[in-house]
């Protein structure tokens, strides 16, 4: 059952990274999934309170660290509202429209198909706004993965 376990508590680190890519899948929950399986499996007592206490800490400033990013880019580059509503959409839209490029091309695409349509920016405006949607969703990226990182190696310590 030991390894059982750690299969479970492994495949759910791995699904959360997963989720950076495809953003439908709360990457998050996963991870915190992993720690509840290894609990069950082994033992709760190695997860005090301040490692559960870290961990809620780490998950409150990885949903700040994806919401500014995001929103600074497009904000940096001279987006809209609309343009961070439309970058949100192409996220997750893009990655099931076109696979593999579709994490990148869905937000950038979203972005200039809302700063044309609803905010009516010329096309230079709306392709810089898609350009700094999609520096915000790199940068958040790379933020969350090195957080989730953090957390997964806060966990190790504690057991």
């Amino acid at each position: 059952m030991e390894v059982v376990g750690w299969i479970l508590v492994i495949a759910c680190f791995i699904i959360s990274f997963v989720g950076l890519v495809y953003p439908i899948i709360p990457g998050v929950l996963f991870l915190l999934g992993g720690f509840l399986v290894y609990g069950l499996f082994f033992s709760f007592a190695e997860l005090s309170w301040l490692f559960w206490a870290s961990e809620i800490i780490f998950v409150v400033i990885l949903f700040v660290a994806d919401s500014v990013a995001n929103a600074f880019g497009i904000k940096k580059f001279g987006g809209s509202t609309a343009g961070m509503w439309g970058s949100t959409i192409g996220l997750l839209i893009g990655p099931f429209v076109i696979p593999v490029l579709g994490i990148i091309v869905g937000p950038f695409l979203g972005a200039v198909i809302a700063e044309l349509m609803v905010e009516r920016r010329t096309f230079g405006e709306a392709i810089k706004s898609g350009v700094g949607s999609l520096v915000g969703f790199l940068t958040s990226t790379l933020a969350k993965a090195v957080i989730q990182i953090v957390m997964i190696v806060v966990f190790f310590i504690a057991i």
